[in-house]
Formats: structure tokens, sequence, C-alpha cells
């Protein structure tokens, strides 16, 4: 997925998710300040998207009713979400990736069936950006820094705005503690 990046971090004191606000349109940014990172089921879930914003918002709305429907257990909540994506005629179609995350889990989905767990170091992320922002958060993490989840958010958000010419420094950091 192009235009956008979205990392996550499940760490001790708990889990942070930032994403930029840089939305293109081809080969043109038509906006610099989306909001791509939201809060749900009364603030417990953190939910940040890849891809197409309507297909994201759509897949949004799936995913909360999912969370109702399963009393806010994330991981079947995501899993029913890959199976009813993977399968449905429509909603096959979308194109989009999620990250979803509370503070003691964090899943990867995608609309081929993919739920993905981060590996040991806790971190996700999803777009044209997200290696650049894997490799930073990575590097904070093995670094031993005295850094906040939130903050290494931030600051690998910041680092791949500089070198993803799809990804900018308009960042919206939200965490769960």
């Amino acid at each position: 997925m192009r235009g956008t990046t979205v990392l996550a971090i499940l760490g001790k004191d708990g889990v942070a998710m930032g994403g930029d606000g840089q939305v293109t349109m081809g080969e043109t940014v038509i906006k610099g300040n989306a909001v791509k990172v939201r809060r749900m089921y009364e603030g417990k879930v953190l939910a940040g998207f890849a891809g197409s914003t309507a297909d994201a918002f759509a897949l949004f709305e799936k995913f909360e009713a999912k969370l109702s429907e399963f009393s806010g257990d994330l991981a079947r909540a995501a899993v029913e979400l890959a199976k009813e994506w993977r399968t449905d005629r429509i909603l096959r179609r979308l194109e989009a990736l999620l990250i979803v995350a509370d503070k003691s889990s964090m899943f990867l989905i995608s609309g081929t069936g993919d739920v993905i767990k981060p590996e040991e170091d806790g971190i996700l992320a999803i777009g044209s950006g997200g290696q650049y922002a894997t490799a930073a958060a990575r590097a904070f993490v093995k670094s031993g820094v005295k850094m906040s989840s939130r903050e290494i958010v931030s600051e690998s958000m910041k680092i791949a705005s500089a070198i993803c010419i799809y990804t900018n420094a308009n960042i919206v950091v939200e965490e769960i503690s």
C-alpha cells in the first residue's frame, strides 16, 4: 500500500500507534492532515489504516461491529473480520491494511485473510513508509534508550517521513496504557 505510514509498538508501558497525515492521489498530495489512527470500543482499542480511505472506513465500521459482537476480544474480532473480508464478494475488493491493538495484543489484518501478530519486539507497521518506521523503531528498542512507546513511535515516524515521499511529518499518535 502506497501513500501512508502507520506504526504501532506494544511495549511494557502499553501500546502506542501513530500515523502520518498525508493523503496522495497518484503523484499529488491532496491533504496533509488526515487522521489515520482512531480509538474504538470505548477507547480500549486503537486501529490504524493504510490504503484507500473509503475502504478503510468501511473496514473500521466492520471491525467495530466485530469488537462489540465479541465483547472487546481483539483476537476474535480480528480473525472474524479477516474471514469475512476474505470471503465476502464485495469486501474482498477493498484495498486497505489495518493494524489493531489493545494494551496487551496487536494484529495486522489484510483482505487475504492474514491476521499477523508482531515479532517479539512488539512492532508492526504498514504503508509505504512502514519498513523505514519499523527499522527506526527497532533501532530505538534495541539501543536500550529510555523512551516510552509513544516517544519511539513519534521519533520513528519522523525518520520515516524524512525518507518516504508518501509520508509527511504531520503525525498523530494515540496510546493506551
